[in-house]
């Protein structure tokens, strides 16, 4: 069904193109935009259509329309606001869901748009009376119901009104009071701050004074006794009387109608599927509390709105409650709908024809056929940012049975499918240091030793008074944030732990740990040196990927194959990985299409394998859920434009991203709920509440008010002071409220890091440095905390008068340093010199002095430090002093700015007696000397690295460089 913009009402023309609000009010049957700086401004003899437009992360625009009917409004235009509401819905493509909202009764859907309330005021247009002028300010009385979005409603000025139930609002010119029943929750009464913030900088142009009373309390405190002044004195207040608005209708079952010429007609039938509803029909779906208009894709704009009038009727009926009415089309069905039947098909939603046209490309291209053209664009995709520190300091433990094993250094980047693993990350946050704590479950880990994992993981948790973060992380699902904070992994077949073991034995399974003498396959994946896997898969033909490289080998024969669609980058990942799973040995090249026999003897012979790119599952639109755990039952609630102040330090609440989920943990949370956090997320990937289809197997992460990393505050505009403040939800929010001031919170002292198994996280200089991912736009030299930035900027900037000479963290070695040029040099350049100084700083000089590069030039013309009686900060000073970075570097001698140690050729060749360990075995050439390198190579290092990379390996390998 289509509209024409020929029968479109000129005031809808143009709605809906752009994200935001926006809102027309009925007036002569016609409706009249109205403008943003009354957005809110609602009057109770008129009705409203409201349009929300939300852009969503897959680039399409979403859109919700409600039509909001004030209690004195017209029949007329309340149908009016209600025909329009559809004509409006076609003419944007008959996507939108529909709401009706009756004044007093709003959802919280429509509420979140107009934070904190909505006060509607007496008046209206074409309902016969005048609005409202401004007068006399008059004293009110509100009642407030809602703990994430507030229900505001005028009640008489009397005692009577109050209760020990709700929360009361009593606005005097002078003053705003808050009475708290005894009965609320602290939830509500924070939320009703809200109201009174807004009443005041309405009302009072932000002017008055505030004050809280609470039920019960006694007379002796003065702003109590002038509160029930207003009420002739303190009198007991009368037990809530049950009005209609309490009266619950969970009783009612739910009944489908088929509307048929205007009537709602009763369907027969047993149990409620989604083949019970015709496309060319309209149905009706009464739930009681919420009735559903569902309209077919093949319906006349006709044939909706009498479906429409139809539902109203029925809502309308006597001894019902106010109900909601949620009109949906075919096709774009809520959750909430969906759940009412028995049974719904899952949407495919990707489409065939746009897979088959990259398979037939994938075949031509593997052909040698030029497919450009005939494979349709992908748009472009950014890089996922991992929103973390990256150059923190890392642990890692695989787990044996009940307990845990540290790993060296060496070893941390090892993982195997049938074990458990549990890291711990240290990172530099923004005023102390912060903690990631997670498990890793490989596809093939026993259930025993996961669940010791998670319980190991959890105590450490604990034993930090539950700062950290925790993450839970399978095999094949792993998040950015992981493969950077590890940079390099390779996870093989098999286990070591005695729980695999134990498993291969007792089901006779063949043991499939991963043997190097043996022939195995790895599939080399990743974005760079900093983000790249090899994961081994089965030594067959199928498992090979056009979109990918391998590395094969049986024994000492080593293959390295690349597929047609991957890029230089991919096979500069494989000669990387090759060094750490086969180093020393030469490996032959095959391209696909070209492979040898014994290749494909290896492979146990040809077959068809794939040419598409394994999918990640992709971060959807973000939802809020508040949650409640009771004896194993979760119960959620969405909170709909979520903020940062929708997260109550009582409660716990999901953030839902699709491809991982987040569960924030208030500080006011009882210890024992804070233990079940994890439980809480894997109950809710098992119920899938938004019908998303989630993973069981997608990460979650648990996030502690006070300590929530940047990867979880990006979802919000995030103020950290507020997550610090002390006290209940009410204490935080009456603090802001009532002095207007910024929050008052402890600044925590930065922690030290905290050890497991006898050993410091801080690393020895074998400890892999981390990598700079966290911020494009700051210069960060490897395995540097800020604090060292900041001391390197000291050296860099030669008018600086004040020098920070802390002592920096160990300096990590460099394992992958990247090719020279003439940039990078002259920055390398310094970061050596800075971390030679440094590195002298912290140990006996005799210790580091082979860390010193030769190509720190020393200046004949040094600064004299100013005389001090401090003989060590006169010794310091000088030693600073001594060392100043040459910018102007010869271009003959460019390739010692790289800021690597120099070694001689016996100790670098792969057949010396005397190795050297701690280098880059990729990269053994660039430890040389500028003047050894020539006689080698017979070239210098800049000519060398223009070669063709097959070149510059044949050389090394003549050489024993490779």
């Amino acid at each position: 069904m289509a509209v024409s913009m020929r029968d479109l009402d000129t005031a809808f023309q143009g709605a809906g193109q752009k994200a935001g609000l926006e809102i027309w009010r009925i007036e002569n049957f016609r409706p009249a935009p109205v403008p943003k700086s009354s957005h809110g401004n609602f009057f109770t003899g008129d009705s409203y259509v409201i349009l929300k437009t939300t852009a969503l992360k897959n680039g399409s625009l979403r859109h919700d329309i409600h039509y909001w009917l004030g209690k004195d409004t017209s029949q007329d235009e309340a149908g009016t606001a209600a025909i329009k509401t559809v004509e409006l819905d076609a003419a944007l493509g008959g996507r939108a869901v529909q709401y009706r909202e009756v004044q007093g009764h709003e959802n919280e859907k429509f509420l979140s748009y107009f934070k904190p309330c909505i006060i509607p005021q007496e008046g209206g247009i074409a309902s016969g009376f005048k609005h409202a002028e401004a007068e006399e300010h008059k004293t009110r009385l509100f009642v407030c119901k809602g703990k994430h979005v507030v229900h505001v409603k005028e009640v008489p000025f009397a005692r009577t009104s109050l209760n020990h139930d709700d929360i009361f609002i009593l606005d005097t010119k002078s003053k705003i009071f808050q009475f708290n029943g005894y009965n609320s929750s602290i939830q509500e009464r924070a939320k009703a701050l809200e109201v009174v913030q807004y009443i005041k900088d309405t009302y009072h142009d932000g002017k008055c004074e505030i004050a809280a009373v609470e039920d019960g309390k006694l007379m002796a405190d003065a702003e109590t006794g002038e509160f029930w002044g207003f009420f002739g004195g303190f009198a007991p207040l009368p037990k809530k009387t049950v009005s209609d608005e309490d009266t619950t209708f969970d009783s009612h079952a739910t009944k489908l109608h088929c509307v048929e010429k205007g009537k709602a007609e009763p369907v027969e039938a047993d149990s409620l599927t989604r083949e019970l509803l015709d496309t060319n029909k309209c149905y009706v779906l009464d739930c009681g509390l919420e009735v559903f208009v569902w309209m077919g894709r093949n319906t006349s704009l006709d044939d909706r709105k009498s479906a429409s009038g139809a539902a109203e009727e029925l809502a309308s009926g006597t001894d019902r409650p106010k109900s909601h009415i949620i009109r949906v089309i075919e096709g774009f069905e809520t959750v909430m709908f969906r759940s009412k039947f028995d049974s719904w098909p899952q949407t495919a939603e990707v489409t065939v024809s746009e897979d088959g046209r990259g398979k037939v490309a994938a075949l031509l291209k593997r052909q040698g056929v030029n497919v450009k053209g005939l494979l349709k664009a992908d748009p472009v995709k950014e890089e996922p940012q991992p929103y973390i520190d990256c150059t923190g300091n890392l642990q890692v433990w695989r787990v044996n049975g009940q307990e845990k094993i540290l790993l060296p250094a060496s070893d941390q980047s090892k993982l195997y499918s049938g074990d458990c693993y549990i890291f711990q990350y240290a990172y530099p946050g923004e005023d102390r240091e912060e903690y990631l704590i997670g498990t890793w479950f490989g596809k093939q880990s026993v259930e025993e030793e996961r669940a010791s994992a998670v319980s190991l993981a959890s105590k450490m948790v604990e034993s930090l008074k539950f700062l950290p973060a925790q993450a839970r992380i399978y095999e094949g699902n792993e998040p950015i944030q992981f493969y950077l904070i590890f940079q390099s992994i390779i996870v093989f077949k098999g286990g070591l732990s005695d729980g695999y073991k134990k498993y291969v034995a007792e089901n006779e399974a063949s043991d499939e740990t991963y043997n190097e003498d043996g022939v195995a396959l790895f599939r080399v994946q990743g974005s760079g040196p900093d983000n790249m896997q090899a994961i081994q898969v089965d030594p067959v033909s199928s498992s090979l990927n056009s979109s990918y490289c391998y590395i094969l080998h049986s024994g000492s024969t080593v293959f390295t194959w690349t597929g047609n669609l991957t890029t230089s980058d991919d096979h500069e990942l494989v000669e990387r990985q090759l060094d750490l799973i086969k180093p020393n040995l030469q490996s032959k090249p095959q391209k696909e299409g070209t492979e040898s026999e014994q290749f494909w003897e290896f492979l146990g012979g040809k077959s068809e394998y794939s040419s598409q790119k394994i999918a990640k599952e992709a971060e959807s639109d973000p939802h809020l859920f508040s949650c409640t755990y009771t004896n194993g039952n979760l119960k959620l609630t969405e909170i709909y434009n979520f903020t940062q102040d929708d997260l109550m330090t009582e409660d716990i609440f999901i953030l839902d991203c699709h491809s991982d989920i987040f569960v924030w943990v208030g500080q006011q949370v009882d210890s024992k709920k804070k233990l079940l956090a994890l439980t809480i997320g894997e109950k809710f990937l098992e119920r899938d509440f938004l019908l998303e289809n989630l993973s069981r197997e997608a990460p979650i992460y648990v996030v502690m008010e006070g300590s929530e990393p940047p990867f979880f505050t990006r979802f919000f505009t995030w103020d950290s002071a507020k997550s610090s403040m002390h006290g209940n939800s009410f204490q935080r929010k009456l603090t802001l409220v009532k002095n207007g001031g910024a929050p008052i919170t402890d600044k925590p002292k930065r922690r030290t890091p905290v050890s497991y198994g006898g050993r410091s996280s801080v690393p020895d200089k074998s400890q892999r440095s981390r990598s700079m991912s966290f911020s494009p736009d700051r210069v960060r030299v490897r395995g540097r905390s800020p604090a060292f930035n900041a001391l390197a900027a000291t050296f860099e900037n030669p008018n600086t008068n004040t020098r920070n000479l802390s002592t920096p963290p160990p300096v990590g070695r460099k394992l992958y340093p990247k090719s020279v040029t003439p940039d990078s040099a002259k920055l390398a350049s310094k970061s050596a010199a800075i971390a030679s100084l440094t590195a002298s700083f912290e140990q006996p000089a005799p210790a580091r002095e082979v860390l010193i590069p030769r190509s720190i030039k020393v200046s004949p013309e040094t600064a004299k430090p100013k005389s001090d009686t401090n003989n060590k900060e006169n010794s310091m000073s000088s030693r600073i002093g001594s060392l100043t970075i040459q910018e102007d570097v010869k271009e003959s001698e460019a390739e010692d700015d790289e800021g690597l140690p120099i070694y001689p050729y016996d100790r670098l060749k792969t057949t010396s007696t005397d190795p050297i360990t701690e280098i880059d075995v990729t990269k053994r050439e660039t430890y040389l000397s500028s003047e050894e390198f020539r006689e080698k190579f017979g070239m210098t290092k800049d000519a060398f690295y223009k070669l063709p990379k097959w070149k510059q390996n044949k050389q090394k390998m003549a050489l024993q460089l490779f």
